[in-house]
């Protein structure tokens, strides 16, 4: 229990400190493609100062440190409560540490005692599988982006979109219309097309622990993710809101079944500051990679 409380502390940390690689040459890429003086460049020069200092203080990248969601993949027998105690564990040590900020508050009271725990918080996700290994992947979902998340319910006639492709990329551009500056841009998209209310938006989270430089197995779903980057970065909404090129760094579209009653597409938004990190867990709770 101990190591494994060690691994997840120093995944929280790391998660909340660095920004992964994949994430990191896309923000550098929109800082060379943004135009040299403008607003937008001076916005993603302080995106990436502020990358720089954070990995060097080991310090939170944002001062929302978000609601804190854990993604377990894991062979059978493993001990869940265990891990699930360990997590806790680790998430109020992480906040005396100020890895995570006191962030987590009662719904109905508004109080806060400073632990970053409660009902749903934070949230774990196990997922068996039949490989030896037990990987944890985090997620760090600021609330500023989390804000600016939405759900379509297909046909939708304000925005002319029907229930096929076409429609879903309708109802994708309007949420990044909608959005415009808030959510802390540029973003990233993660989609689900299908299922219902709950396990739509479920999925679109999940979609984001993809890589932003991924290629998506399904080629039309494929090529639609780059559609909506290549159309979204030329509706001139930019960094912040501020103009310019970058409005989006990608996109990720995943499908779930549905009934043919309704048709969702429920769409999460990630801001710049896009925290997820991974591990792989060895058989006594210990760091052997990981996965970002």
């Amino acid at each position: 229990m101990k190591l494994l409380q060690e691994s997840l502390m120093e995944l929280i940390r790391r998660t909340s400190a660095e920004i992964p690689d994949d994430v990191h040459r896309a923000t550098l890429a929109a800082l060379e493609a943004e135009k040299k003086g403008t607003i937008a460049e001076s916005a993603m020069k302080i995106i990436e100062q502020n990358i720089q200092l954070a990995k060097k203080k080991s310090q939170p990248i944002c001062q929302d440190t978000g609601s804190v969601i854990f993604y377990v993949d894991c062979p059978v027998g493993f001990d869940q409560i265990t891990f699930e105690e360990a997590a806790r564990k680790a998430v109020v040590e992480a906040t005396k540490k100020g890895f995570l900020r006191q962030n987590s508050v009662d719904s109905i009271t508004g109080k806060n005692d400073g632990t970053n725990l409660g009902p749903g918080a934070p949230t774990v996700h196990c997922h068996q599988h039949r490989s030896p290994e037990a990987s944890v992947r985090l997620m760090l979902k600021g609330g500023g982006c989390e804000n600016v998340g939405a759900q379509y319910s297909l046909p939708n006639e304000k925005i002319k979109a029907n229930r096929d492709l076409d429609g879903c990329r309708k109802a994708i551009l309007d949420a990044v219309l909608q959005a415009q500056g808030k959510g802390c841009g540029p973003g990233i998209l993660g989609v689900c097309i299908g299922g219902d209310r709950a396990t739509g938006y479920e999925q679109s989270k999940v979609q984001l622990l993809r890589k932003i430089d991924d290629a998506n197995p399904s080629t039309e779903l494929d090529k639609l993710e780059k559609d909506i980057v290549e159309t979204a970065n030329k509706l001139g909404i930019g960094p912040m809101g501020f103009g310019g090129k970058t409005t989006l760094l990608g996109c990720k579209i995943g499908v779930l079944n549905r009934v043919p009653a309704s048709y969702f597409v429920s769409i999460s938004y990630m801001c710049w500051a896009y925290r997820r990190q991974g591990v792989v867990l060895n058989g006594e709770g210990g760091i052997s990679n990981w996965l970002y």
